[in-house]
């Protein structure tokens, strides 16, 4: 008895047409999931990177709206912030806690005291998406208050 020869039926063609499909399904949906993974992992990144921004522009505006004219306080009662000194203060404050020059503004009034500051930050897998980085700012403002200045029922 001779073997019998088997001869590849319709579905054969089907099957050798599709070859590699799996793969190249495999390939998408990972490179989509890692994509969804750096916008979970960066996104936490920029939201904590915001925080910190705003703290620290606070902070320093804090820093600008305390210095106050003593002068005129002592001889008049009112209060006054030294603009100059203000801005000094500020732009001081926001050096330490390492922003260059370029990222922050400040602008001081006889009243208030106004900062603004930027801070690029790198992305942890973005990066792997050609997204390097991401830019946050903020701003804040405070004015000089001394005493009480609320009425108690």
């Amino acid at each position: 008895m001779s073997p019998a020869h088997h001869r590849p039926g319709p579905d054969a063609d089907r099957r050798r047409d599709e070859a590699g499909t799996a793969t190249a399904f495999v390939v998408l949906l990972a490179a989509i999931l890692l994509a969804l993974a750096g916008l979970v992992v960066d996104g936490g990144l920029a939201i904590n990177a915001r925080q910190q921004v705003a703290d620290d522009v606070e902070q320093a505006a804090r820093a600008g709206a305390q210095r106050v004219d003593l002068l005129t306080l002592r001889r008049a009662g009112v209060v006054r912030i030294e603009a100059g000194a203000a801005e000094q203060a500020a732009v001081g404050f926001l050096a330490t806690r390492g922003y260059p020059g370029g990222d922050v503004a400040v602008s001081a009034t006889d009243t208030e005291v106004t900062v603004r500051g930027r801070r690029e930050v790198p992305t942890a897998l973005l990066s792997l998406v050609l997204i390097d980085s991401f830019t946050v700012e903020a701003s804040a403002q405070a004015r000089a208050a001394v005493g009480i200045t609320a009425e108690v029922p």
